[in-house]
């Protein structure tokens, strides 16, 4: 008998590495961090991924990439964190593995992730904000297959861990656990170490962290330095407000 798989679908700097972490820290599931990054970036994106270390241990092909998951399922239960635009489309195209997935999605203030994301990517492409694609997905998994998918505020998490996450644990039939919420900094999840470039406060901190910085500001300043932000902001905030109504 297969194990609860949960897919936490998410956009680039959502704050998905840090709920991740959270994971991690249960000590009962298998853990995958973007299994499904290798398929894209090297075979389907027009924009390469920098920072991007490959550790050669990573499946790069699609069916492989969900036979790798659905095999660890038979063993204990399974947590995946991913950008939905890697993988919006083959998923569209057969169900079959959608269906067996716990659906989560994490959304985040745009003007904070794409501010943050410009910082470690100033040639990010319109796509990888993300926010389009998780709205595709969810309501292909909606709307198609009859599937109730969780969308997650960043924020709420932020707020109070403990209930945003334990819902999501409540939802996937997992049990609650305390002790999850804090970690030891010095000790990272190895399976971090290729991406080590774009997780650097994940990796420091012990802990989920609230951001306390003005929105506005820290957008504009970004702006500053490449108008067309605005552009990719306004594109992406309609899917923003649709996923955000679904919280």
């Amino acid at each position: 008998m297969s194990h609860p798989i949960v897919a936490l679908w998410s956009h680039p700097r959502s704050m998905s590495t840090a709920t991740e972490r959270i994971m991690h820290e249960r000590g009962d599931m298998k853990v995958f961090h973007e299994p499904f990054l290798h398929y894209y970036y090297e075979h389907h994106s027009p924009h390469a991924m920098p920072m991007l270390e490959d550790d050669g241990a990573n499946p790069k092909d699609y069916d492989a990439v969900c036979d790798q998951i659905l095999e660890a399922a038979e063993r204990q239960p399974v947590f995946f964190k991913d950008m939905a635009y890697y993988v919006t489309s083959p998923m569209s195209a057969d169900g079959t593995f959608a269906r067996s997935i716990h659906h989560a999605f994490l959304i985040r203030d745009p003007r904070r992730s794409i501010a943050s994301y410009y910082k470690l990517d100033p040639e990010m492409t319109l796509t990888e904000i993300g926010l389009e694609a998780q709205w595709q997905l969810y309501s292909f998994l909606r709307d198609e297959l009859g599937m109730n998918p969780m969308v997650i505020e960043a924020e709420a998490v932020a707020d109070d861990p403990k209930n945003a996450i334990g819902a999501l644990w409540k939802y996937a039939g997992l049990p609650f656990i305390g002790s999850a919420f804090e970690w030891d900094a010095d000790k990272t999840p190895e399976a971090w170490n290729y991406v080590e470039g774009w997780h650097g406060k994940a990796m420091a901190s012990g802990g989920i962290r609230k951001d306390n910085t003005d929105p506005d500001t820290v957008f504009e300043a970004a702006v500053e330095k490449a108008p067309h932000l605005r552009d990719y902001l306004t594109h992406h905030q309609t899917f923003y407000e649709k996923l955000k109504a679904q919280a």
